[in-house]
């Protein structure tokens, strides 16, 4: 039996923007300047996380002198040049615009901060105005981030959904934990580096939004 799905969340990062490379670019440059390297060994740890919480995964994982806010500080110049450069992933734009077409409400739940979100959507208001509700990291609402279901469970309040009717598209383990926690439905979209076991609690695994296929979740 088809779950009876009436609204639809994304995270943004990684998920409907091609903002990853940059962030790693970031990274990589602060690790640099202490002699350390930022690799995926570290980086898929952070996935989803919001910026406290990865910015302290990275300063303890590469043995970097900086407190967490000092870190976000030295990469801050890097991530402010790059962010009005993102493009939207394969399949983003066809796909939000499919369910908006036929009226199902979307959400946006993004781990980052507004300033760094409304950076990226610099050149995508357009697009970004098909959804209801934009959930940000840093919203005064959001208590735990990612893997907790707090940002997944607001923006489901928000829209006035029954969370056990939403369904959740992210590239993180990290929201795919928070969505399940959440009583969601995920669909995890990996980047192709990162090991496809760990999403083991996903509903369904895609390459990219290319490939959803809405008659599958009974649309």
């Amino acid at each position: 039996m088809k779950p009876e799905i009436t609204h639809i969340i994304y995270d943004n990062d990684g998920l409907l923007l091609d903002t990853e490379p940059f962030y790693t670019e970031a990274h990589g440059e602060v690790a640099a300047r202490y002699g350390k390297t930022f690799d995926w060994s570290i980086k898929s740890k952070i996935i989803g996380l919001r910026a406290e919480d990865s910015a302290r995964t990275c300063v303890d994982a590469m043995g970097i002198p900086l407190t967490a806010a000092e870190y976000l500080e030295a990469r801050k110049a890097k991530l402010e040049e790059l962010f009005p450069k993102a493009e939207p992933l394969p399949g983003a734009v066809r796909l939000t615009r499919w369910f908006a077409e036929r009226g199902i409400p979307q959400a946006v739940a993004t781990s980052a901060e507004r300033y760094h979100f409304d950076l990226k959507a610099t050149r995508h208001g357009e697009w970004y105005a098909l959804f209801n509700c934009i959930v940000t990291g840093d919203d005064s609402e959001v208590g735990q981030g990612k893997p907790a279901p707090d940002i997944f469970l607001l923006a489901a309040r928000r829209m006035k959904a029954d969370p056990e009717r939403c369904l959740v598209f992210e590239d993180a383990p990290s929201g795919i934990a928070a969505a399940r926690a959440a009583g969601m439905y995920a669909i995890a979209v990996p980047d192709p580096h990162m090991d496809r076991g760990v999403y083991h609690d996903a509903h369904e695994i895609l390459g990219s939004l290319e490939e959803f296929d809405p008659s599958r979740w009974g649309f």
